[in-house]
């Protein structure tokens, strides 16, 4: 447990069993403990994100934004048009403008819109997600009847995010089902939350990688943004719930993520 909390790893369970009733009751008392920590760092960890996000997007918008103006404008000059210099001014000016629309796409992660959080019919939510990947084979064992508190659109791109991260890493199955009150140490309120398990069969997640899992900008694909799960966790985190990386993937999987979410008429 000390080593766990040196290392910020709050997803530590210590053992009940065999215990006398006053033993069992601390030690459920620092499992809860432990998790409470560990969301309100995840909290944390999201809120200062999205505040160094928002002064970098700030700062570099400013710097590309004449450069991109002017560079457009020289290129519209005749005494530009055909001469020497009109490959390095196109440079400048088609790197700025890359350099522009990448930041727009980080300035998501400070400009969320706040969630309109309604009833959804998850198992309904999940059929739509997997047709629009055929090329995962979909286990899915949620009822029919299940349904949840969120907002539909956070909730879809979350699922969106996690389908796509797994035919990415040449996933061929995607297994999505209830997940136990205590899977894999991660607990959550069973009176008004439900966890998911969502797993595939894809490349696994190298052990020294997991810990910048949901880091923005953090990415190990030549062609990747880093921003996908950094995000769904903070949709997630501003719906009440949370998406957390299983440490013990089951059920054939490779890699598998923990998502909660709040109930329905909870009440």
């Amino acid at each position: 447990m000390q080593e766990a909390i040196r290392n910020r790893d709050f997803t530590f369970r210590l053992p009940v069993r065999g215990m006398f009733p006053g033993e069992r009751a601390m030690q459920k008392t620092l499992n809860q403990l432990g998790e409470i920590i560990r969301q309100q760092v995840s909290q944390n960890e999201v809120e200062s994100w999205e505040r160094l996000t928002r002064v970098l997007t700030h700062e570099m918008m400013n710097a590309t934004a004449p450069i991109t103006s002017i560079s457009q404008s020289l290129l519209s000059r005749p005494d530009v048009k055909g001469s020497a210099l009109e490959d390095g001014i196109l440079a400048i000016y088609e790197t700025s403008r890359h350099l522009s629309d990448f930041v727009t796409s980080y300035r998501k992660m400070s400009e969320l819109e706040e969630p309109v959080l309604n009833e959804v019919i998850l198992r309904s939510m999940i059929d739509d997600v997997s047709r629009k990947y055929p090329q995962l084979s979909w286990k899915i064992d949620i009822l029919s009847v299940v349904k949840v508190y969120a907002d539909a659109g956070m909730l879809r791109q979350v699922l969106m995010n996690l389908a796509k991260n797994a035919v990415e890493a040449g996933a061929k199955n995607m297994v999505v089902e209830m997940a136990d009150k205590e899977f894999d140490g991660l607990q959550y309120d069973i009176q008004k939350q439900i966890g998911l398990y969502i797993g595939n069969d894809g490349v696994p997640i190298p052990a020294e990688n997991r810990q910048s899992l949901f880091v923005p900008f953090f990415t190990t694909k030549r062609t990747g943004s880093g921003i996908g799960l950094s995000l769904s966790r903070r949709m997630m985190i501003q719906q009440g719930g949370s998406l957390e990386l299983s440490e013990r993937p089951r059920n054939g999987c490779h890699v598998a993520f923990l998502l909660t979410i709040g109930i329905y008429n909870r009440k």
